[in-house]
């Protein structure tokens, strides 16, 4: 049984405020995350909510949450992505990944829809800035249930560039 969130006003996900990833160069040295495989049909997650809710769980027995829930889509495909979840410790019969470099971040608002707009924006974003992207990660900061709520649906793009 998943505990709820009591600092989120819906139990859930806590209000999103992009102003801490709008615009930011990250440096992260070894950041643990959790990781698993969702299935997707033309990008479209299908299995997302389900690998999520089985992942937060193992985590919340290991008491291996984080302050601020960081949870990273890296999308290898049509049919599939790979869903990582930032723990404080390794996590019983989980993959683990670490995760280290520079990243650039951008943040959008609206309907995933929107979502080629924002990795071209994001593209040019980086060239802007003198960068090549080595690798691209989605931060979907809420659950739709509770992106509804807020009223926003807000997406981190993070872009490793060294």
């Amino acid at each position: 049984m998943i505990e709820p969130n009591p600092k989120a006003e819906t139990g859930c996900c806590e209000r999103f405020d992009p102003t801490a990833w709008e615009d930011k160069e990250l440096f992260w040295n070894n950041k643990l995350f959790v990781k698993d495989r969702v299935f997707c049909l033309f990008h479209i997650p299908i299995t997302m909510g389900k690998v999520i809710l089985k992942n937060i769980e193992k985590i919340q027995k290991a008491g291996a949450t984080t302050d601020v829930p960081l949870m990273l889509d890296d999308c290898k495909g049509l049919f599939g992505s790979n869903i990582m979840i930032e723990v404080t410790k390794d996590i019983p019969d989980s993959e683990m990944v670490r995760i280290s470099g520079t990243f650039l971040s951008k943040v959008y608002e609206g309907p995933y829809s929107d979502m080629g707009k924002w990795i071209k924006d994001a593209k040019a974003y980086a060239k802007s800035k003198g960068k090549d992207i080595k690798q691209t990660y989605f931060f979907y900061t809420t659950c739709p249930r509770c992106a509804k709520h807020y009223g926003k649906n807000y997406t981190v793009i993070l872009m490793k560039v060294e």
